[in-house]
């Protein structure tokens, strides 16, 4: 009787586990179905290959940021930081993922598709919209902060803002999973920890210290093996509200323009 007990834990374990492998994607990536038009005074670009991108080009010659969402939002929830970076006289641009918002029916999304549709965001951006490389600031929250990540480790960008980021997807669904083999069964890891020591760009990383989902050591950690890494610990900030605190701001809009690059 206990090896039929036994026998049947192991058969429903093994499901679960086959059931997380075969739907991983679909929660990983919990894209938009609808999608909606950004808005305010923005472009809305098509570029070759399938990747959309929200852009506005700064009021003079300075950086742009080139930013990346979380991986339940769409580029039109990142329209309004445009405003926020072009008062400071900064552009902006947001690289839609493929299968989400607006980009749904232009691929599925997964760890090789986002970073194909930054490389392609970004090109563009140099290659067809005068952008130097030099101007490229890299900007990401939450999933977002793999992409960015993986965009500075390849050279891009001459700054990154890293909003609430993970030492590796793989630890926070080790974290989210205790019981399961999360290591094994992942197929899209953004391990940004593992990219860390190949970014040697000036780099502002903020937690909120009450983050929920993603808590903040991961952000701790990644800023310790950054080689220009800075943190900042925002109290009482959670994951989506980050924006909410005026120290945030405060920190990231001067960073971003290059105030801060030789700050310890």
């Amino acid at each position: 009787m206990m090896a039929i007990v036994l026998g049947a834990i192991v058969v429903v374990y093994l499901v679960i586990c086959w059931f997380v492998y075969t739907a991983q994607r679909r929660i990983v990536f919990p894209a938009p179905t609808v999608g909606r038009t950004p808005a305010g005074n923005v472009e809305l670009l098509r570029i070759e290959g399938g990747t959309l991108m929200l852009f506005r080009p700064p009021p003079a010659r300075g950086p742009v940021v080139v930013y990346f969402h979380g991986n339940g939002e769409q580029i039109a929830d990142s329209a309004w930081l445009a405003d926020l970076f072009t008062r400071a006289g900064a552009g902006f641009a947001a690289i839609e993922y493929p299968g989400y918002g607006l980009a749904r029916g232009l691929g599925e999304p997964s760890e090789k598709a986002l970073f194909d549709a930054a490389e392609r965001g970004i090109g563009h951006l140099v290659e067809h919209r005068g952008i130097l490389r030099n101007e490229v600031v890299l900007a990401g929250q939450s999933l977002g902060t793999g992409v960015a990540m993986e965009m500075a480790a390849r050279g891009h960008g001459v700054r990154v803002l890293l909003l609430c980021p993970f030492t590796s997807l793989a630890d926070v669904g080790a974290r989210i999973f205790p019981f399961l083999p999360v290591r094994l069964l992942l197929q899209d890891r953004f391990d940004s920890a593992a990219r860390a020591s190949n970014v040697n760009v000036p780099v502002l990383v903020v937690h909120g210290t009450d983050d929920e989902l993603i808590p903040v050591d991961h952000g701790q950690k990644l800023a310790a093996r950054l080689p220009r890494g800075r943190f900042l610990s925002v109290a009482g900030a959670h994951h989506n509200d980050l924006w909410l605190f005026d120290e945030v701001e405060a920190e990231a809009v001067p960073f971003v323009l290059g105030k801060h690059d030789d700050a310890p």
